[in-house]
């Protein structure tokens, strides 16, 4: 796998303004890492068989929805979510739109749909966006709606 980093990782809850968008990533998937992947965590046919993949409805080798979750979060950990950062409580909204095949080329765009200063714990906030799995065509592959919480930036 190859990526590209992004040249500044936000930090803190006030990065993340309501309308902000995030573009970052660069991740080519092959088949022998579509085939390693499957093997260990989604043995289906569509995954595992290219000859047999061919022949079914998704006529050939696919990666598995997990997969792409995977490369989706590593990059979501990449770029967005601060090196010391808090555990988040979840995503909604997980949905795979359409196949990624091997030799497809994957990017992130994630935009702050809330952002709000959590009422129980003030010393963070509750960031919510909508992100989303691209491939080299532009086109979603993967959304989700992840929920994050990111501390205040320190007076000074």
């Amino acid at each position: 796998m190859s990526e590209a980093k992004a040249a500044k990782r936000p930090q803190y809850f006030e990065d993340f303004p309501v309308g902000a968008v995030f573009a970052f990533g660069s991740v080519s998937l092959s088949e022998a890492e579509i085939l390693v992947f499957a093997r260990q965590f989604d043995p289906q046919v569509m995954h595992i068989d290219p000859v047999a993949a061919a022949k079914g409805p998704t006529q050939g080798l696919i990666a598995s929805g997990w997969h792409t979750g995977s490369i989706a979060m590593r990059l979501y950990a990449d770029h967005i979510l601060p090196e010391n950062g808090l555990p988040g409580p979840g995503v909604d909204e997980l949905r795979w739109h359409q196949p990624v095949r091997p030799g497809d080329t994957l990017s992130m765009r994630v935009t702050v749909t809330d952002a709000r200063v959590s009422r129980s714990k003030p010393d963070r906030g509750v960031v919510n966006v909508f992100s989303e799995v691209l491939n080299q065509r532009g086109e979603t592959v993967m959304s989700m709606k992840p929920i994050n919480f990111f501390r205040l930036r320190p007076a000074r």
